[in-house]
């Protein structure tokens, strides 16, 4: 059931190139370094508009002089976008932390899995060890984790529930949509046949079945984020008021500022563009981005804390960051 790494299994199991990779990991000591830190920053998918801003900002800096001497009437000044740069800033901040909110709610989500997962083992290993039901519990539990997994990102998971499940019950769900719930089925049914062979009695049975429907809770809050995202309406505002401002920003800065305009509106522009596009990476904690949850991390971690508790080792190795990425 539990095949040693190294095996025929792990051939299958290659984690994502980097491309796919999420989680960001850097140093945070080293404020020098994140100065010129490239991977893992919204720099790259914001630079060609950046590249556009510096490019209006020259033209507005050569025009400036001949713009107010045939239009005085009609040149913008800074003060406007002052007033237009707070509210934006406003907007970009709540857009944000509801993204966040969606984020750090996936986080626990997946945190709780973890915490169910071992007290799981704990109370299966302390009672009935000795019953194959119980180890095929938390075998199913670990394949939850990495179904629950394939299906928020649409992954191809089934080389792990091949080696985690039965191979009957692995026939019963390959072309199944909804994998998380049918094995959630599969571990209730190996909890009422611990009952009805009396290695558990009914108040343990009950114990056991709570924590069962924690994991349906956690499968059905995963199921809500996925599939409900902010509304594209509001995505659409964002994307087009920060554009026009940024946009409009170097015409009113050249009346006050000159040459300095292509520096300064470049600045405000990177940190406005790299606000909404941040906001748009954790909207979605599932996906791959650099933003995202490692979910892949997250799965062997959970079948890690299993394992322990089973005393057996780890069936495949643990995903490696590659250079600031963990999986």
């Amino acid at each position: 059931m539990w095949p040693q790494a190294g095996s025929a299994y792990d051939v299958g199991l290659a984690y994502p190139s980097p491309p796919l990779a999420i989680m960001i990991i850097h140093s945070r000591h080293n404020w020098f370094e994140l100065l010129f830190v490239w991977r893992g920053s919204v720099l790259p998918r914001i630079l060609p508009r950046l590249c556009l801003v510096f490019l209006i900002s020259l033209l507005s800096a050569f025009a400036t002089n001949w713009w107010i001497s045939q239009h005085a009437q009609s040149s913008l000044n800074i003060y406007i976008f002052t007033l237009m740069g707070v509210s934006l800033a406003i907007f970009l901040s709540f857009r944000n932390s509801v993204s966040y909110e969606r984020f750090w709610e996936a986080r626990k989500l997946w945190g709780t899995l973890l915490i169910v997962a071992r007290t799981l083992a704990g109370k299966l290993l302390a009672v009935a060890d000795a019953r194959p039901e119980s180890r095929q519990m938390l075998h199913g539990i670990c394949a939850l984790a990495y179904a629950l997994k394939g299906q928020l990102r649409q992954d191809d998971v089934a080389a792990h529930l091949q080696r985690l499940l039965p191979a009957e019950q692995w026939q019963a769900i390959a072309d199944a949509p909804g994998k998380p719930g049918l094995i959630l089925l599969y571990l209730h049914r190996l909890n009422a046949g611990l009952r009805d062979s009396g290695s558990i009695d009914q108040w343990q049975w009950q114990s056991v079945d709570r924590n069962l429907d924690a994991l349906s809770d956690v499968v059905g809050g995963c199921e809500r984020i996925r599939s409900t995202p902010i509304p594209f309406t509001y995505r659409v505002l964002l994307n087009r008021t920060v554009t026009i401002y940024c946009m409009l920003l170097p015409i009113g800065l050249t009346t006050s500022i000159g040459w300095l305009t292509p520096m300064i509106a470049v600045f405000i522009a990177y940190t406005y563009m790299a606000l909404d596009v941040l906001g748009e990476e954790l909207e979605e904690p599932f996906g791959k981005e650099g933003n995202d949850l490692p979910l892949t991390a997250l799965c062997h971690g959970i079948e890690s804390a299993v394992c322990d508790m089973l005393r057996q080792p780890v069936p495949v190795p643990a995903p490696q960051p590659d250079g600031v990425y963990l999986y």
